[in-house]
């Protein structure tokens, strides 16, 4: 009797460990599917964002593409004549010009989603900082966008006009430019996030400043090969976009550096 009972005891034990086991994996479970559908409500918050800054800009399609789209190519000399190609250009063309204007206003809205997806994993006192954060990373995008679009951009324009024999005339399609156009300002606004990577790298500690100076060299190296990609092939954009990139690592080294030295002391609070 005695061992049927300890049998019974140890049969009852083991299964309520399995049935431990089995809510603590549902609890684990649901945890995932929790992050899970947190991630698909931000990215559909992002869209929805998207889609209402396209709206705008749809709404104002014609100012876009003439007055401001346009506008850097009128001030090159000798004139730089813009052509439609195909009897679907113009339609791309305003398509291309709303959507991607759409997702450029929307990047505040965008960079918020994302902060607050990654909310649950910062420090207490880090999370009064999302508001901050959200407003440096989409200044430096738009600073990008306005470096592309006042200075690189009438200048590479006013380069290709000037080269070579007048003999050739410069006759551009209007697909080609716009994604021309677009492509830079993307661009520039994407690398003018140095500064934020390198902080919120340096937060996580994957990022030091010392690291940071002794690849010196080595980065300088590969964000001129950055330039050379995203601008076309002459020295003279190359050397305009890449200036300010090497200003920005250096920029990027002191936010690293004010960054570990905040993770620190946050490591160092009691909990």
């Amino acid at each position: 009797m005695e061992s049927e009972q300890d049998t019974n005891q140890e049969n009852s034990t083991i299964g309520q460990d399995t049935s431990d086991n089995d809510q603590n994996t549902k609890r684990k479970d649901m945890h995932f599917l929790d992050h899970l559908e947190e991630l698909r409500w931000r990215i559909v918050k992002a869209l929805a964002g998207i889609v209402v800054a396209a709206i705008f800009c749809a709404l104002i399609a014609n100012w876009l593409v003439e007055d401001v789209f346009l506008a850097p190519v009128r001030g090159a000399s000798p004139a730089l004549a813009i052509i439609n190609l195909k009897p679907y250009g113009k339609v791309l063309v305003y398509m291309q010009v709303v959507l991607l204007s759409g997702f450029i206003l929307s990047i505040p809205n965008i960079l918020y989603q994302f902060w607050k997806f990654i909310e649950p994993g910062l420090y207490p006192h880090e999370r009064r900082y999302i508001f901050w954060i959200v407003a440096f990373s989409s200044l430096c995008f738009f600073l990008g966008v306005a470096f592309s679009y006042f200075i690189m951009l009438p200048i590479t324009l006013q380069f290709f006009a000037g080269f070579g024999t007048t003999a050739i005339e410069n006759t551009i399609a209007i697909n080609e430019y716009m994604s021309f156009v677009l492509r830079m300002m993307l661009a520039a606004g994407l690398v003018f996030e140095m500064p934020m990577v390198s902080f919120f790298l340096a937060r996580l500690g994957v990022l030091t400043p010392s690291f940071m100076r002794h690849y010196r060299r080595h980065a300088y190296t590969i964000l001129l090969i950055i330039a050379a990609l995203i601008t076309p092939a002459d020295i003279v954009s190359m050397m305009i976009l890449a200036i300010p990139l090497l200003l920005l690592y250096e920029f990027s080294i002191f936010i690293a550096r004010i960054a570990m030295r905040r993770r620190q002391k946050a490591q160092e609070m009691p909990l």
